[in-house]
């Protein structure tokens, strides 16, 4: 439940399209994509506005971020090239403003349908009955693992000391920090 400021001009304040326009651009700088399409990142932008409308603080911080970002671009942050915007975005990134759009887009941009495609997520399988049945392997740009090592190839050593290898063992083994059960002695109680 949001509660009105202190101030009634604090909950008056409203998100202009210049702003909106901004935080599309924070969006596209903080989380750099080259092959996501505007879609994406307007739809966590929507988010973002939608959770700083819920919240005044949140509001305050929004408004009060991008405003500094103009200002500390000399009046035009979409302008500018994305390493010069990245540096001005590195300037405010200990921000209450920049923590609330890092926390609402890390939760909202990859979870959007749009980029699983671009990704080549499938999305979540449970309701389908799992990955196993449905090519949980099909990822075509992995390459192919190694399941079986040919014959004349020899499998690679695991090291001495390690459970299972054929010169390893529990004798003389000083790579683990547990005792070997040759080492566990009791000493004499006494009362």
């Amino acid at each position: 439940m949001a509660f009105p400021a202190k101030y009634p001009s604090l909950n008056a304040m409203e998100m202009t399209d210049e702003a909106k326009q901004s935080l599309i651009r924070v969006l596209r700088v903080a989380f750099p994509h080259a092959d996501f399409p505007d879609g994406p990142y307007v739809r966590t932008a929507e988010k973002i506005l939608i959770a700083a409308d819920e919240e005044t603080w949140f509001r305050v911080a929004l408004i009060q971020g991008l405003l500094s970002l103009d200002q500390l671009s000399d009046g035009d942050f979409c302008g500018l090239d994305d390493d010069s915007a990245l540096k001005v975005l590195r300037r405010v990134e200990s921000t209450e403003f920049f923590g609330f759009v890092r926390r609402t887009a890390v939760l909202n941009l990859y979870d959007d349908t749009e980029v699983w495609e671009t990704l080549g997520y499938e999305g979540p399988s449970f309701d389908k009955g799992g990955y196993i049945n449905r090519g949980f392997d099909d990822l075509d740009w992995l390459p192919e693992p190694r399941i079986v090592y040919p014959e004349d190839e020899p499998i690679p050593e695991l090291g001495d000391g390690v459970m299972g290898a054929r010169s390893g063992g529990f004798a003389g083994d000083e790579s683990t920090n547990q005792p070997a059960p040759q080492r566990a002695e009791m000493g004499e109680v006494k009362k």
